[in-house]
């Protein structure tokens, strides 16, 4: 790696899919202090407090909006990087988190619990054009690394520790919520608004030294067709002045995919051809996220005062998951090219299905085993080692693979939606679903890690070094 490479690499992972794993895990702490801030403004207004349902309500909508926002956001990204660019992109969406900042840091001032939703959305829409929608992250340095001939013909591809990286950074942006959240740092109450608000440091870190990289070579190329700046770009990357040979693979994947025509979203969920690659993005996207991953990380102290541990523990105890969290997202990045897709997604959702039943349990017998409560805490350890591992990464390399490239972008539109509205649907409704299913509400994500493992293990084939074809047949 030259130092421009691995820098701006290190610099769009700290502001995007850092900032992401950091929205998602931001609200576990704080959520009694926000819910406080809710009622006493509600309060202030009204005359009088909040009742819990409609408290758990806004609280709930607080949580899930940060999806709705990377719905939209996933779906404009293609859009944008093609008018403004990946760096163009990247620069709007920090200074997006810049205003959401503002509106998550100054809401108790100026006591509304709408700045806090509204900017919540905003960190959603940052995440999903810049994480989630992909192709703003990798187009700086994905196709820069080491190139190798695809088995699909003339499409070339990085290496898949490039995007598997990605996944790393996901994990210490959870960690590092984890760890502001804190007693000792951010934990406390007249702080929240500040712990919310973090997010607007490494925007405008990432804000300031982007202009000092050029764009990725490969959308000067392909989408400008600005041969000089892209040799200028890769120069400037891969630290060497002879670079023709890259410029030429480049030039070759902009011939081969001129004469690709991309097929939409309808055409592709009406094309029976591909009916169970399809079904199978559906099934692994879906399935991704109502596992029940989601609600541990946004509710993670909930469901630890709920199975017993002690509320002073509890935030210690969170760190250490997300300790967890990062060792096992390491092991399935260097693991998951050796081992192939299929073992690795198929055992994280047995683990994580097993885990959830294991919390149900333990929660059942907690009272006349007091020990129990360690069992849980272990479960959901489980669960997100066991996400971390396979289903984590997974999805997104298997959706590359079932498709070709006329088939990919709109599949990639399918299951990236699936895991937003999911995403939402798991926020939303899981306060809602403890209160009425009490501990047996996990034997839900029990069954369904469970019948998505069996789903993989029937249906869908190892595609680790298979060409589209062979993949085509064996569905066949």
């Amino acid at each position: 790696l030259t130092f421009p490479l691995l820098s701006v690499t290190l610099l769009v992972s700290f502001g995007s899919s850092m900032l992401y794993g950091y929205n998602l895990a931001v609200v576990n702490s704080p959520a009694v202090h926000i819910k406080a801030f809710y009622n006493a403004t509600w309060s202030r207004r009204y005359g009088h407090g909040l009742a819990p349902g409609p408290l758990t309500l806004l609280y709930s909508l607080t949580v899930s909006i940060f999806a709705l926002g990377g719905l939209v956001g996933s779906l404009l990204v293609g859009v944008l990087v093609e008018r403004y660019g990946r760096n163009g992109v990247l620069s709007r969406s920090a200074l997006l988190v810049l205003l959401a900042g503002g509106f998550l840091g100054f809401s108790r001032e100026l006591g509304s619990p709408e700045m806090v939703i509204v900017g919540r959305s905003i960190t959603g829409l940052h995440s999903g054009g810049c994480c989630r929608g992909c192709r703003a992250v990798h187009g700086p340095f994905s196709q820069l690394g080491p190139l190798q001939p695809s088995p699909r013909g003339l499409e070339k591809t990085s290496y898949s520790p490039w995007r598997q990286a990605l996944r790393i950074f996901i994990c210490l942006g959870v960690f590092f919520a984890q760890v502001l959240g804190l007693p000792e740092l951010l934990g406390e109450d007249r702080f929240w608004p500040l712990f919310l608000s973090v997010v607007v440091f490494p925007a405008s870190l990432q804000l300031l030294l982007l202009h000092c990289f050029p764009e990725s070579p490969r959308y000067l190329l392909i989408e400008r067709n600005d041969v000089c700046g892209a040799t200028k770009a890769l120069r400037r990357f891969l630290g060497k002045h002879d670079v023709q040979d890259v410029i030429e693979e480049m030039k070759e994947e902009q011939r081969s995919l001129s004469s690709v025509e991309m097929v939409s979203v309808w055409q592709l969920l009406w094309d029976r051809s591909v009916l169970w690659q399809t079904l199978s993005v559906v099934v692994v996207n879906a399935g991704m996220q109502l596992s029940g991953i989601d609600a541990i990380w946004f509710y993670t102290n909930v469901i630890f005062k709920n199975a017993g541990i002690p509320v002073s523990q509890i935030p210690y105890t969170t760190v250490g998951t997300g300790i967890i969290e990062v060792v096992a997202g390491l092991i399935g990045c260097f693991t998951i090219e050796k081992l192939g897709r299929r073992p690795l997604i198929i055992t994280g959702f047995c683990a994580m299905g097993i885990c959830s039943a294991g919390i149900t349990f333990s929660l059942l017998l907690q009272t006349a085993l007091p020990w129990m409560c360690y069992v849980s805490v272990a479960c959901v350890v489980g669960i997100i080692a066991g996400f971390c591992v396979g289903p984590a990464g997974v999805p997104f390399l298997m959706t590359a693979e079932l498709f070709t490239q006329s088939h990919r972008p709109a599949a990639y539109i399918v299951g990236g939606s699936l895991n937003w509205l999911c995403n939402f649907t798991i926020g939303f409704i899981f306060p809602f679903l403890q209160m009425s299913a009490g501990a047996f509400c996990y034997l839900v994500f029990c069954g369904i890690c469970l019948l998505v493992a069996l789903y993989i293990y029937l249906v869908i084939p190892e595609t680790k070094n298979k060409t589209f074809m062979e993949i085509s047949h064996i569905f066949a």
